[in-house]
């Protein structure tokens, strides 16, 4: 296709074999209802991408499905729940969605749910997890579904790490350090209890995750293009927005991240919590046009493992970063279930 960030034959050339689909789910699903139903769709159309190219594509349950499908020569496509709001008030949906398919949930996305508080809502309606979030807890650890702390508030991590028996991931979080302020990356503390922890950290590769200096920038400039399309009196939408956006754009051209970055972020986080609790991220598909320069789709990522090996990581560590990582935190999750 030559549209998003991913494809068979972009992922054979970056050397993808697992991208986890996300069964993403509005927040606005909270309030009007149909969250459920949502995801059940979502999950559908994985099945439905898997079965009619089967040549190409195999769902992914367990870490030993994703190594069969690589040996078929097929791409595996596990899934992640990207905010648990499909759990509604009932604790027997979270086995349901573990049969479907679903081997891990982020807890919220973009603003307090019925579990926690998000890491972008200044509401804090819970000061952390919900009562409730506590038994979607138990029940997410009983049913082997590994638990995702990417958008939740920094007190529902804390209360979450401190609270589970099994490791947590961060599925698509970077280092809070490079973004002075921005909640939703981790801090340095963060990262040193998900190593006690025993979890893994997955950097996100959106610019605005990596630099502080590229969000700032590139806010300013929406800032003046408002302005600029309030004085001259230009509807948002229209044609002549539209024109003038692209001379905007001509004039005052957006800065991205780059691929130095990303690693920047990994040497941070392996100097905090060492080289078993870092993995990739992405969120492609995920960030729109803000991924970095040398990172722009999956075709890319031997552009990341290059500069890594420059940067003298071995190709264990390496090996660690790409898979061994998740794969440990998610035979952890699936072994203490089954006990």
């Amino acid at each position: 296709t030559d549209k998003g960030d991913f494809d068979f034959v972009r992922a054979r050339k970056g050397g993808l074999d697992a991208p986890f689909m996300s069964i993403y789910i509005p927040a606005s699903t909270q309030l009007e209802g149909g969250a459920k139903e949502l995801a059940d769709s979502l999950i559908n159309m994985v099945n439905f991408i898997a079965a009619n190219q089967s040549q190409y594509f195999q769902i992914a349950y367990h870490p030993k499905d994703v190594k069969k499908a690589k040996k078929a020569g097929k791409i595996a496509l596990p899934m992640g729940m990207e905010n648990g709001a499909p759990v509604e008030n009932d604790l027997n949906l979270i086995p349901y969605f573990k049969k479907r398919g679903i081997s891990y949930i982020t807890l919220t996305h973009s603003k307090d749910n019925k579990i926690c508080d998000s890491s972008y809502d200044t509401t804090r309606t819970w000061k952390g997890l919900s009562p409730y979030g506590y038994k979607v807890l138990d029940q997410m650890q009983k049913s082997g579904i590994m638990v995702d702390i990417s958008h939740v508030s920094d007190s529902a991590f804390y209360q979450t790490v401190r609270y589970v028996k099994v490791p947590v991931i961060a599925s698509h979080s970077s280092c809070r350090k490079f973004t002075p302020g921005f909640e939703r990356n981790m801090d340095d503390d963060m990262i040193r209890l998900m190593k006690k922890n025993g979890g893994v950290i997955m950097v996100n590769f959106g610019s605005g995750f990596l630099d502080h200096n590229v969000s700032s920038h590139n806010d300013s400039l929406r800032n003046l293009y408002q302005t600029l399309l309030s004085e001259k009196g230009i509807k948002e939408g229209s044609e002549q927005a539209k024109t003038f956006s692209q001379e905007f754009q001509k004039q005052h051209p957006k800065l991205y991240s780059d691929v130095e970055k990303v690693a920047d972020h990994i040497d941070h986080i392996v100097a905090l919590a060492g080289v078993d609790h870092v993995g990739f991220g992405s969120d492609y598909d995920g960030v729109g046009d803000s991924l970095p320069t040398g990172l722009k789709d999956v075709s890319d990522y031997p552009n990341l493992i290059y500069v890594l090996l420059q940067r003298g990581y071995s190709d264990q560590d390496i090996e660690k970063m790409c898979s061994e990582n998740l794969f440990r935190v998610w035979n952890k999750v699936i072994k203490k279930a089954d006990k």
